[in-house]
C-alpha cells in the first residue's frame, strides 16, 4: 500500500494529483469560475480578467486589458454612479460590496450586475490594485421586475375590488333620504375598509295613511355574503312593514326569511336592527314612535330640554339566529325640539387612544350627546362624524347613524 511521503500516512485524495494539475485547476478555477473577475490598477486601468466575464461581455482579452478602465465598460448612468459614489467610498472603506450596476457588452446591450470590489494594499498598507468581483444579475433583474409586474397588477385589481365594493355598498344604501313634512332628518355611513363592503344599512320610507317607516341594522361579517344579506334584510324590511307596519311584525317577518335562509348554512347570518313607525302627532306637533330592537344597541333620545338618555329594549334578540327571536318594543313622544339618534356598534367599539385601546363604549356615546342637546339631526349627524375622524384608526368597523328631529314650531324641518 503507498503511503504519504515520510509520515507513515494513507495519502488523502489531493496527494495523488500531480502538481501542475493543482496549478491549472487553480488557474481554471478563476477564468471560468461562475462569477467574474477582473483586476485594475487605482486609476481604474484593467490588467487582469478572467475568461468569465470576457464571455458576458462579448471581448476578446486583448480589447480590455491595459485599453479599457472599469468605468468605461459601465453604462452612462453606472459611471456617474461610479465617480460620484462608488470609488469614493472604495478609497474611503476599502472595500464596497452588492452594488447594483449595469455593464455594456460588445453588442451594445446591457448586463445587469452586482459588484464587489476590494483594495489589494502592500506591507505597509499602501493601496497597489482593486479586485472585483462581478456576479450576473440578470435572473434576479427579470425576478425584480416579475415581481414589481405583478404588484401592479394586485394594486390595479385592488383599484378595481374598491370601486367594485363602493359601488356595491352604494347599492345598499338610499341614495337620499325622504323629506318627511315636519322633520328634520340626517344620516352619516362611516367606511372603515375601503376595498370590503360592510353590512351597515338604514331607510327611511313612506307607508300608508301618513306614517313613516325607519330602519338602522348591522349585519354580521363583511364582503360579498355580508352584502348579499344585507341587500335582503333591507328589501325584506320594506316590503314586510306595507303588508303590516306594526315594528314587531316587520322584525317578526325578517327574522322568519333570515332564519329560513341561513339556519342550515355552514356560515349562518344574522343581524341586530332597530325599525320604527313614525306617526305625526296631530295638532301637538311631533310624532309618534314605536320603536321595535332586535339586539341592536339602544337608541337615543336627544331632548328639548337638554336631557338626553338611551331607550332601553331589553329582551330584544338577534335576527335570524332563532326560528322565534324575541323582539323588544318602546314607544314614546318625539316632541317638538326632540331629536332620535340610532347608531351601529361600529360607533361604540372604537377604540380610543386616549383610554390606552380601550372601547369608547355606550356611557361615552352617552355623554357625548347629552353635551349636545337639544340639537337637530344634521348637528347631531355632524358632530358624530367629527368624533368618527378624531378616532381615526381607533374605528375598526363599518359605523351607521341615522338621526330625525321634530323641529319646534316656527322652525322649519331641514333636510340632510
Amino acid at each position: 500500500m503507498t503511503r504519504g511521503a515520510g509520515d507513515g500516512r494513507d495519502p488523502g485524495p489531493h496527494d495523488r494529483l500531480p502538481a501542475t494539475l493543482l496549478e491549472d485547476s487553480t488557474e481554471d478555477l478563476y477564468e471560468n469560475a461562475p462569477c467574474g473577475f477582473l483586476s485594475t490598477l487605482l486609476d481604474g486601468t484593467i490588467v487582469k480578467v478572467n475568461a468569465t466575464l470576457l464571455d458576458w461581455l462579448g471581448h476578446r482579452r486583448a480589447d480590455l486589458v491595459g485599453r479599457r478602465t472599469f468605468s468605461d465598460l459601465l453604462t452612462a448612468g453606472g459611471r456617474l454612479y461610479h465617480e460620484t459614489h462608488f470609488a469614493p467610498l472604495l478609497r474611503m472603506q476599502g472595500e464596497i460590496s452588492g452594488i447594483a450596476l449595469e455593464l455594456r457588452t460588445a453588442d451594445g446591450g446591457r448586463l445587469p450586475v452586482l459588484v464587489t470590489s476590494t483594495v489589494k494594499t502592500d506591507g505597509d498598507g499602501e493601496p497597489l490594485l482593486i479586485r472585483t468581483t462581478v456576479f450576473d444579475a440578470r435572473d434576479r433583474r427579470s425576478y425584480e421586475e416579475e415581481l414589481l409586474r405583478a404588484r401592479q397588477e394586485s394594486e390595479r385589481e385592488r383599484q378595481r375590488l374598491r370601486q367594485l365594493a363602493t359601488t356595491l355598498q352604494a347599492t345598499l344604501l338610499p341614495p337620499a333620504l325622504e323629506n318627511v313634512p315636519g322633520l328634520d332628518v340626517a344620516a352619516y355611513y362611516h367606511i372603515a375598509s375601503a376595498d370590503e363592503v360592510g353590512g351597515d344599512f338604514y331607510d327611511l320610507f313612506p307607508l300608508a295613511a301618513g306614517t313613516w317607516g325607519l330602519f338602522l341594522g348591522d349585519v354580521c361579517g363583511k364582503g360579498a355574503t355580508a352584502a348579499a344579506v344585507t341587500s335582503l334584510a333591507r328589501y325584506t324590511l320594506r316590503a314586510a312593514a306595507v303588508y303590516d307596519p306594526d315594528p314587531a311584525a316587520v322584525l317578526g317577518n325578517l327574522n322568519t326569511v333570515l332564519n329560513h335562509e341561513y339556519s342550515g348554512a355552514d356560515d349562518p347570518r344574522f343581524c341586530t336592527v332597530l325599525f320604527g313607525l313614525l306617526t305625526p302627532d296631530g295638532d301637538a306637533g311631533g310624532f309618534h314612535i314605536t320603536l321595535a330592537s332586535g339586539g341592536h344597541p339602544p337608541a337615543l333620545l336627544l331632548r328639548a330640554d337638554g336631557t338626553a338618555d338611551h331607550l332601553p329594549t331589553p329582551g330584544g334578540q338577534l335576527i335570524g339566529v332563532l326560528p322565534d327571536a324575541a323582539v323588544a318594543t318602546t314607544s314614546f313622544r318625539l316632541a317638538p325640539g326632540d331629536t332620535l339618534l340610532l347608531y351601529t356598534d361600529g360607533l361604540t367599539e372604537a377604540h380610543t387612544a386616549a383610554s390606552g385601546g380601550d372601547r369608547y363604549g355606550d356611557d361615552a356615546l352617552l355623554g357625548f350627546v347629552r353635551s349636545l342637546a337639544p340639537t337637530t339631526a344634521r348637528r347631531t349627524v355632524a358632530a358624530v362624524r367629527d368624533l368618527l375622524a378624531a378616532l381615526g384608526s381607533g374605528v375598526d368597523d363599518d359605523a351607521a347613524v341615522l338621526a330625525v328631529h321634530a323641529p319646534r314650531p316656527g322652525r322649519p324641518a331641514t333636510g340632510t
